[in-house]
């Protein structure tokens, strides 16, 4: 194995372990909306214009295009990921090293992941209760159980209707 692929590996094997814990960053892009939303606000102004996000996707390939040739190497590709992966490291390394040793132990990665599960919990909570009061009645367990239904396309016809997920309508 090369030295290159062996740093490459060696990188990539905390973000693999941490992968399931930062996988709620967003569909299928793998970047924290922070560090996108900071990507599109070029003059940091703390606001996205229609012309910095237009402008950011044309930064984006200039950042990775090193060598300014006007083609991105898989190298420059590689390059661009690693300075992505760092900057997710050193954030997740904020977020959950718990004793500051710049280390995270499989107790300091379950309670982030157990933080998460909690806020989404509690976000999912929210959203079925309609009325706000703190507690969900039947018929709003049955909205969101047809919403849920609707937006995968089955109409809850077999969903949430007491096939195959433990939800029984009373």
């Amino acid at each position: 194995m090369s030295m290159f692929k062996a740093g490459v590996l060696a990188a990539m094997i905390p973000l693999a372990l941490a992968a399931p814990a930062v996988a709620q960053q967003g569909p299928g892009r793998g970047m924290a909306p922070e560090m996108l939303f900071s990507e599109m606000d070029l003059d940091g102004d703390g606001a996205v214009t229609l012309e910095e996000m237009q402008s950011a996707r044309e930064g984006r390939f200039a950042r990775a295009d090193a060598d300014g040739d006007g083609l991105v190497t898989r190298d420059e590709l590689l390059a661009q990921a690693m300075t992505r992966a760092e900057v997710g490291v050193d954030r997740l390394l904020e977020a959950a090293d718990a004793d500051g040793d710049g280390a995270l132990s499989a107790a300091e990665i379950e309670e982030m992941r157990e933080a998460r599960r909690t806020a989404r919990m509690a976000r999912m909570f929210e959203r079925m209760d309609a009325d706000g009061d703190g507690v969900l009645s039947q018929a709003e367990f049955d909205a969101m159980v047809d919403r849920m239904g609707e937006r995968r396309g089955d109409r809850g016809e077999r969903r949430g209707h007491g096939h195959g997920h433990g939800f029984r309508r009373g």
